[in-house]
């Protein structure tokens, strides 16, 4: 401890005790200083949550999936940990289009020779393919010589094309939707769509909503081997799928802080469902540990730093293509969408090869979808206090494989940051983040050994300090993104995604 300052006023001794000492009250009138939210969420605080996840996981059936007891459990314990910290959360609930495989699809070749196809390195089920088990003819409909082509987008594509035969496609241009739509009323029996030329592996995509016939997705290798055996006749194929398709029940948890406009609210959310092969302890339970830890600390904030209120969200079924989120956008008036100043959104915060990738607000790169007006301020306002930590980032597209898809359609301004997901590290990002380069960011990615262990906890201390600092400045004000005032929100017309959730949509 300093010793004592004596500071002579009026001849008389005063004694000014520093601010260091125990029990030191400041003068009447001084500012009391200002909370930091990035230092009050700890990295302690993360991995309880993490390992709660963990735990309900274990416990329940090894995953927490919508639908799924474990799912049911993860939101009993966020809607616990609110309440505790005084928040008031909400439940909405939705149903969602729901599809499995039984059992593992098919592909083989039974004419004029027989070979057999390998399920993931030669092919994939398309999400929401329908049931069948057919041997027959193949008829290559409008395949391109080189590029995307049209294949099989338009009614004319399919003129002449024999009924009760398998439709082959090329990828390109429309959705996988709109192929197996075409095919189907054309009377094919099942259809394949093939990868693009340069586009690794078979397609993982989906169709939306059940069709009823045979889907699967071949990689460009198998599906140009396959046109140049239609074209020349006499090729049969037997294609067997095994799927079941429904309704399910899931839910979404929001809670709002007490202060700041309500006409103008900062949406901040993580998705809270894994997929059924594992725990999801990467993706997305560092989303939603790291939000978590932020909501309960929020409070903290006084009212200079609540002037917009704050909305947290935790999404269900976003593994099932982005249900939950959209669910929500979808249940709002157009005056309660106007009331959302921005959205933020945190999927996978923690992998282990991962980078710091910030959403291309500003549509600087040139790649994915273009985002609303004062999404590029939000990109800034991440990188700037990234910066400002001699953190480096990188940029990440947005392509529609998260939950702020819905909200760029209605015409919110988005943002938020991810840390990689199956794709692979370049040399590059490995020489600025470190890591392997090559290898991929996550490789547990929707994988069973996605767990605690998987998780990058430095990486994850970081991205969180950011995500509290961001949520606090839009908290204050929102100027930057918006003017500051309510907005009126149009669907954007040209808003055309690449993915939905964790498929490929064209």
């Amino acid at each position: 401890m300093r010793k004592p300052v004596i500071v002579a006023f009026a001849a008389l001794p005063v004694l000014v005790l520093p601010a260091a000492v125990a029990g030191f009250v400041p003068a009447a009138g001084a500012a009391p200083a200002r909370p930091d939210l990035a230092k009050l969420v700890t990295v302690k605080d993360m991995k309880a949550h993490l390992a709660a996840f963990q735990e309900i996981a274990d416990f329940n059936g090894g995953d927490r999936a919508a639908g799924s007891a474990g799912y049911d459990v993860s939101v009993r314990y966020v809607v616990g940990r609110l309440r505790k910290a005084g928040l008031t959360p909400k439940v909405q609930k939705f149903t969602y289009p729901y599809w499995r495989e039984r059992s593992h699809a098919a592909l083989a070749r039974t004419a004029p020779s027989k070979a057999s196809y390998k399920l993931e390195k030669d092919f994939l089920t398309l999400a929401y393919s329908g049931s069948g088990d057919v041997t027959a003819p193949v008829v290559a409909v409008d395949i391109p010589a080189k590029g995307d082509g049209t294949s099989g987008c338009e009614k004319a594509d399919f003129k002449g094309f024999t009924k009760g035969s398998i439709a082959l496609l090329q990828r390109g241009t429309c959705t996988f939707a709109t192929k197996a739509a075409k095919a189907k009323a054309a009377g094919a029996s099942a259809v394949l769509i093939f990868n693009k030329a340069g586009e690794k592996g078979p397609v993982n995509g989906t169709l939306s909503k059940p069709v009823a016939l045979p889907a699967l997705g071949p990689s460009h290798a198998v599906g140009a081997e396959l046109a140049k055996a239609a074209k020349k006749g006499g090729l049969k194929l037997r294609v067997k799928t095994d799927t079941v398709h429904g309704k399910k029940k899931s839910s979404n948890v929001i809670a709002d802080t007490e202060r700041g406009r309500a006409d103008n609210v900062v949406l901040a959310g993580a998705h809270l469902d894994s997929v059924p092969a594992g725990p999801g302890i990467n993706d997305n339970g560092t989303g939603a540990a790291a939000l978590l830890a932020v909501a309960t600390k929020i409070k903290e904030l006084g009212k200079s730093d609540l002037r917009n209120r704050v909305r947290f969200a935790w999404w269900g079924a976003e593994e099932e293509g982005l249900r939950g989120s959209a669910h929500y956008v979808d249940s709002l008036s157009e005056a309660q969408r106007g009331r959302i100043a921005l959205n933020l959104n945190f999927d996978m915060l923690g992998s282990p090869n991962g980078t710091r990738g910030v959403y291309d607000g500003d549509h600087s790169t040139g790649t994915g979808t273009r985002a609303p007006a004062g999404s590029g301020a939000i990109e800034k306002m991440f990188q700037d206090y990234f910066k400002g930590r001699k953190l480096p980032t990188t940029e990440s597209e947005f392509n529609g494989r998260s939950d702020y898809g819905p909200f760029i359609e209605k015409g919110i301004p988005s943002g938020g940051i991810d840390t990689g997901a199956e794709d692979l590290k370049t040399a590059a990002e490995a020489k600025a983040f470190g890591g392997k380069a090559g290898k991929a960011y996550d490789a547990c990615y929707h994988a069973k050994c996605d767990r605690l262990k998987n998780v990058n906890l430095k990486l994850l201390d970081g991205n969180a300090d950011g995500v509290a600092h961001v949520i606090q400045h839009l908290a204050q004000t929102t100027v930057a993104v918006n003017g500051g005032a309510r907005l009126d929100l149009a669907q954007d017309p040209t808003y055309t995604p690449l993915w939905q959730g964790p498929y490929l949509l064209r």
